[in-house]
């Protein structure tokens, strides 16, 4: 593939060198001092963002615009998601979209749906998580973190609602999920999920060494993507 590199910071320097080494070319990039408007898309097959929430949806509607497939790492954008799925369908375009591009981090998704069914017959079971990341991510709480409380409302009918709140736990009621975000030096990323009663806890957890697995998962899903039309998640590959 020849790909178009939309963000070129830690993340999109990985996704070069992973890219490259699995025969790919990186033919464009676009970063704060080369902005999207000056890509030349006639040599690009698909694009692979990871840019800011504000700029998102400006990056996809300039890759459809141009027939060009996009896979976006970028999070907190979601409230804009029926608009990009309706611009997609209407310009037949092609876009797949994940919290988070790690194959390991989507396995420990459908744990976790899996897991909250489980527990909805016991109800005497509170629900938290928490997430870990580097002091230079801008949302909180990550894009991860939103879609495992959202899959265990959905999964469990005792669960209503989540609660969040930076560097210490936040105050539930019974039937809310706390979900707090911290951050420090130098971690990936790593995401905890418990189930607590006054007999015992259950845990998962998910801890991200490095970003190898965020990049090599995108590039997987822009292989995916290839010759395909309409609006796609990390779930579709996986299935």
């Amino acid at each position: 593939m020849d790909i178009a590199l939309i963000g070129y910071g830690k993340m999109g320097k990985v996704i070069e060198q992973i890219a490259i080494s699995r025969g790919h070319q990186i033919v464009a990039k676009c970063n704060s001092q080369s902005p999207i408007e000056d890509l030349d898309f006639r040599k690009a097959d698909i694009a692979i963002e990871f840019t800011t929430p504000d700029l998102a949806v400006k990056h996809i509607e300039c890759c459809i615009n141009n027939n060009i497939p996009i896979v976006i790492g970028t999070t907190a954008w979601n409230d804009q998601l029926p608009y990009v799925k309706e611009y997609v369908s209407k310009h037949n375009g092609a876009l797949l979209h994940a919290s988070n591009f790690s194959i390991g981090v989507n396995i420990f998704f459908d744990i976790n749906r899996r897991l909250a069914k489980l527990m909805e017959p016991h109800s005497s079971y509170d629900a938290s998580i928490n997430e870990t990341h580097h002091l230079q991510k801008l949302d909180a709480p990550s894009g991860t973190a939103v879609t495992l409380a959202d899959d265990m409302l959905v999964e469990n009918n005792n669960f209503s609602s989540w609660i969040h709140q930076k560097n210490e736990a936040p105050t539930v009621d019974k039937g809310q999920i706390d979900l707090t975000s911290y951050r420090a030096q130098d971690v990936p990323g790593t995401h905890v999920v418990q189930y607590n009663s006054e007999i015992d806890s259950i845990e998962l957890k998910h801890t991200a060494h490095n970003r190898t697995g965020f990049a090599l998962g995108s590039i997987i899903a822009a292989e995916w993507l290839i010759g395909k039309r309409g609006v796609y998640t990390m779930r579709d590959l996986i299935k």
